[in-house]
């Protein structure tokens, strides 16, 4: 650079091109002699000082932050955009990170509210619902515990007896809520309806598929059973009542009965005992292959065995004899086989598969009931006329009764919840045409108290079952 600067100050054109090309040879030769020596030559200074420019440019472009000189504003500018722009990305990510985690989260199981409002079906998922009381047979069907045949044939059943299981729990919890809650003063439509509100609610109410097995039975006193308030009934629950609290629950068909006595004297313990011990004791006679009047003898010698003291006066304790258990099928509360409460005979067999309600009633007074009151219990009657075409106020409601119950029990409340405000003189034709069946209150001698406890078994192959047993009774 420096030698081509002196050439330029020469004034002969000729001898300016002379002493150009003495520089330019001396420049590779001087290459050439670094080339061989091994130290550098011009060529490579040369590159230096370019490299040295090019780093002198780079640090005036973007200076360090120490530097004090100025930087340009547009500079700045940008890199807190790439900044930002960064920082949103890692923001997004982050959040579509976080949305990603809450999918893959498993939904676990539920636990109860109060009142009762969770299905059991998202508290036991899979369907897996708590078995009842597991017992084993007498001594002459314990074979059947250990036969693979018998295994095989629960195996096969396994969806009845989940159906069964699931109505079963709905029946525990809705109960023992109710036990917290039922208080005197309280009306016995409120009553009712806190049971049947929590049922549908944790059966998950649909149609003829699931629902209220039938009306809540709240009855007082010496009316044993089949009262349940009828619309616009401001009938209050007292401290001195003896109230028996019967509902069902069904699930496909399948119906839970059970029922339990509840009081706020602890005068009526006695009564309460004798009717508990006597259930149960029913409870453990049954069994395949045994026969029903056997269940009745164990049931009467228990309740005969207890006696209640009332305003000084001692009772002997009494099993009503024309109120009995029963077995259950699907879409029938009643379906063919009676339980007694006494020894009367009857040597009909239990057999295996069955499905019974086993229920006892005891008294204070003479030992038997009769129909009285209002009538608030119905169901449809299915040896009856199909239809009632000439009347069409009650064709109308049969086809409303066919619908929402089927063959499962209802009372005039259900209708007026089902649409049916107007339904006297329409469900009076039904009953007189035979075509619906009425149930009213069942009453001992006025001034008696009756108690009534119950479980619904199952009569597996291998064991039996008692589906609605609790930690309550």
């Amino acid at each position: 650079m420096m030698g081509f600067k002196e050439v330029e100050t020469k004034d002969c054109p000729v001898e300016k091109l002379k002493t150009l090309q003495l520089d330019e040879a001396n420049a590779s030769g001087d290459e050439k002699e670094a080339e061989v020596n091994g130290t550098p030559g011009a060529t490579k200074s040369k590159k230096k000082k370019k490299k040295k420019k090019k780093k002198k440019a780079t640090m005036e472009a973007t200076p360090e932050v120490d530097n004090h000189e100025d930087v340009p504003e547009v500079d700045n500018e940008a890199s807190d955009e790439e900044a930002a722009a960064e920082n949103e990305k890692e923001e997004g990510g982050e959040a579509s990170s976080k949305k990603k985690k809450k999918k893959k989260k498993k939904k676990g199981p539920k636990t109860q509210t109060e009142p009762p409002t969770v299905p059991v079906s998202k508290i036991f998922l899979k369907n897996s619902y708590p078995l009842g009381e597991v017992c084993d047979y007498r001594e002459d069907n314990l074979w059947r515990v250990t036969s693979e045949e018998k295994r095989h044939l629960e195996r096969l059943n396994e969806n009845i007896y989940t159906d069964l299981r699931r109505a079963a729990e709905v029946h525990r919890q809705v109960r023992q809520y109710a036990q917290k809650v039922i208080r005197p003063g309280m009306t016995m439509i409120e009553l009712c309806e806190t049971i049947e509100n929590g049922t549908r609610a944790l059966v998950e109410e649909n149609g003829l598929a699931a629902g209220v097995g039938f009306p809540t039975g709240c009855s007082l006193n010496e009316c044993a059973a089949h009262y349940t308030p009828n619309p616009g009934d401001t009938r209050k629950l007292s401290f001195g009542d003896v109230c028996k609290i019967d509902f069902g629950v069904h699930v496909n068909g399948r119906i839970i009965d059970s029922a339990f006595t509840l009081t706020f004297d602890q005068r009526y313990d006695p009564l309460l005992n004798a009717v508990r011990a006597a259930t149960n004791a029913g409870i453990k006679e049954a069994g395949i292959d045994v026969r029903l009047c056997e269940v009745g003898a164990v049931v009467q010698e228990v309740m005969e065995s207890y006696e209640v003291e009332l305003d000084g006066k001692v009772y002997p304790i009494k099993p009503i004899k024309n109120l009995n258990g029963h077995s259950i099928s699907p879409y029938h509360i009643h379906s063919g086989k009676t339980v007694p409460v006494t020894d009367n005979g009857d040597n009909t067999k239990m057999e295996e598969g069955e499905v019974f309600a086993i229920e006892t009633f005891g008294t204070t007074g003479k030992g038997i009931i009769r129909e009285d009151s209002d009538c608030s219990h119905y169901m449809r009657n299915t040896d009856g006329p199909a239809s009632i075409f000439e009347k069409p106020r009650a064709e109308a409601l049969l086809q409303s009764i066919n619908t929402h119950f089927g063959t499962l029990p209802f009372c005039r409340r259900y209708l007026d919840r089902a649409g049916e405000k107007k339904h006297l003189f329409g469900l009076k034709q039904l009953v007189d045409a035979d075509i619906v069946t009425p149930y009213p209150p069942l009453v001992d001698s006025r001034g008696s108290y009756t108690a009534q406890f119950e479980h619904t078994i199952i009569l597996r192959p291998t064991r039996k079952e008692v589906l609605s047993r609790g930690t309550d009774y």
